[in-house]
C-alpha cells in the first residue's frame, strides 16, 4: 500500500525528463543495460551527500554511449561528472531509481576543462607552472629514465624506435615502473619520479609514456599533486601520453609534449642527431683551419729552403763588408785619439820627474835636520859637555840606592873610562 502511494507521488509529470548533475560511481554493463550510481559530494570535504541508483536501458545505451564517446573521447566510467536527463522511477520490489534517456556531453567536456583550468591556475599562482618547461636541455640527452607500465606496448614501441635508429646513437635507458591508469596511477608515477630524483646525476631527462586508449583512462594525469611534482622536477620531462587529440595537465607543465611514445623516441633521436651535426660542423671547421695552417707552414718552409743555400754567402759578404768599413774607420779614429794621449803622456812624464826631484830634495833636507838633532842629543855630545855615564854590568846607573858596597862601577867620560869600587852610597830626597 505504501509503495503504491510513493509510486503515485513519483509518477508526477514534474519528475519526468529531469536534468540532473552527478558523479558516476560503480558503472557496469549487464545484458546490454548500463547500471550505475549517481552521487553528489561536498565540494570541501569530498564526502557523499546524496546517492541514487540509475540505469540506461539497452534500447538507449548504444545511442547515448556512441554520442558521448564521439563528443568527449571518453566512455562512461566511474569518476566522471555528467549532466543526465531522465525520469524518476519507483518499483515496489527494487525501490527508487533514475532512468536515463540522454546525457549532455558538453557538460562533461566543460567540467573536465574547468578542473584542468583550475589546476593550471593554481600552479600559475604558485609560480611553478613553467619551472620544468624552462629547464635547459644538455647538448646530448642519451641517458633516459623512462616511466611506463612494464610490458606496455607503448614502452616497447619507444625502446624499439630508440635503439634501431639509423644514427646508431648509444642511448642508456632504465624503466621506472608505474601504473598508467586507475586509482594507483598518481602515487606510482610520483614514486617513480622520487626514485629518479634520488639518482638524478645519472640521467639527462625523464620520459613519461603511455600508449593509446580511452580518454577516460587519462583522468589520473589531470591531477594537481602529480602536475606539481612534474613541474618542479629537476630534469627535463617529455610527456607522451595518449593520442594527438588527448590533452592532460601534464602536457602543460612538462618540458616537452609529444603525441605518442614513438614520437618521444623520435624527438630524442632528432636532438641527438642535432648535437652530432654540430659536432660534425665543429670538426670540419677545425680540419679546415688546421689544413690552412699547414699549407701556410709548407709555403714558408719552401721559401726558407730556397733561400737557405744563398743566405750564408750573402751573410758572410755583408759581414766582410762591415768589417772592412770598421777597419778603415778604426785607423782614422785611432790616429786622432792616440796623438792627444801621447802628448798627455809626455806631460805626465815630465811632471812625474819634477815631482820626484822635489820630493827627494825635501826628504834629504828632513834627513839632514834629523841627523843634526840626533847628533846634538847623542850620548857622546852629552859626555863632551862634561857629563859622565856610570855602568854596572852594561846598564846605566840612575839611582845610588841600587848600589851595594863592593860593586865595580865603570864610568864613561868624553875621553876614556875608568873603574871604581863602591864603598858607600847615599841618596838624595
Amino acid at each position: 500500500m505504501l509503495n503504491r502511494v510513493i509510486a503515485g507521488i513519483l509518477s508526477q509529470p514534474s519528475l519526468a525528463n529531469v536534468w540532473v548533475v552527478a558523479e558516476l560511481m560503480d558503472v557496469r554493463l549487464s545484458r546490454g543495460h548500463c547500471y550505475m550510481e549517481l552521487v553528489e559530494k561536498n565540494p570541501d570535504t569530498g564526502t557523499v551527500t546524496a546517492r541514487m541508483r540509475a540505469a540506461i536501458w539497452a534500447s538507449n545505451y548504444e545511442r547515448i554511449s556512441r554520442s558521448f564517446i564521439q563528443a568527449t573521447g571518453q566512455t562512461l566510467a566511474s569518476g566522471l561528472k555528467v549532466m543526465l536527463c531522465g525520469t524518476v522511477n519507483f518499483h515496489a520490489a527494487y525501490g527508487m531509481s533514475f532512468i536515463v534517456n540522454a546525457i549532455d556531453p558538453s557538460y562533461t567536456m566543460g567540467e573536465a576543462e574547468r578542473k584542468r583550468r583550475e589546476i593550471l591556475q593554481r600552479l600559475q599562482a604558485e609560480g611553478i607552472i613553467n619551472d620544468n618547461r624552462e629547464l635547459k636541455w644538455p647538448l646530448t640527452a642519451l641517458r633516459v629514465a623512462v616511466i611506463s607500465a612494464p610490458g606496455a606496448a607503448g614502452y616497447g614501441d619507444f625502446i624499439n624506435q630508440l635503439y634501431t635508429s639509423p644514427s646508431r646513437l648509444r642511448f642508456k635507458t632504465k624503466l621506472f615502473p608505474a601504473l598508467m591508469q586507475g586509482e594507483r596511477t598518481v602515487p606510482t608515477v610520483i614514486s617513480a619520479l622520487d626514485a629518479i630524483a634520488s639518482e638524478a646525476d645519472e640521467w639527462d631527462c625523464v620520459v613519461i609514456i603511455r600508449g593509446g586508449g580511452a580518454s577516460s583512462e587519462l583522468q589520473a594525469f589531470d591531477d594537481y599533486t602529480l602536475a606539481s611534482n612534474v613541474a618542479q622536477f629537476p630534469l627535463p620531462i617529455i610527456v607522451g601520453i595518449g593520442h594527438e587529440r588527448d590533452v592532460t595537465v601534464l602536457d602543460y607543465v612538462g618540458n616537452m609534449r609529444v603525441k605518442t611514445p614513438t614520437a618521444a623516441a623520435e624527438w630524442l633521436i632528432s636532438h641527438g642527431e642535432e648535437a652530432l651535426e654540430r659536432a660534425r660542423t665543429v670538426a670540419e671547421a677545425i680540419f679546415r683551419v688546421a689544413t690552412d695552417r699547414m699549407a701556410g707552414a709548407r709555403t714558408q718552409l719552401a721559401h726558407l729552403e730556397s733561400t737557405l743555400a744563398i743566405a750564408p754567402r750573402g751573410a758572410m759578404d755583408r759581414a766582410t763588408s762591415r768589417l772592412h768599413r770598421a777597419s778603415a774607420a778604426l785607423g782614422g779614429v785611432g790616429a786622432r785619439r792616440i796623438s792627444p794621449e801621447f802628448m798627455r803622456l809626455d806631460q805626465t812624464l815630465k811632471a812625474i820627474a819634477t815631482a820626484g826631484t822635489n820630493a827627494l830634495h825635501r826628504q834629504a833636507q828632513r834627513l839632514d835636520s834629523s841627523a843634526q838633532l840626533l847628533s846634538a842629543l847623542s850620548p857622546e855630545a852629552t859626555l863632551k859637555r862634561g857629563y859622565s855615564l856610570s855602568l854596572i854590568d852594561g846598564k846605566a846607573v840612575r839611582d845610588a840606592s841600587t848600589l851595594t858596597p863592593g860593586q865595580t862601577v865603570t864610568t864613561l867620560l868624553a875621553k876614556g873610562q875608568f873603574t871604581s869600587t863602591v864603598n858607600e852610597t847615599s841618596s838624595t830626597q
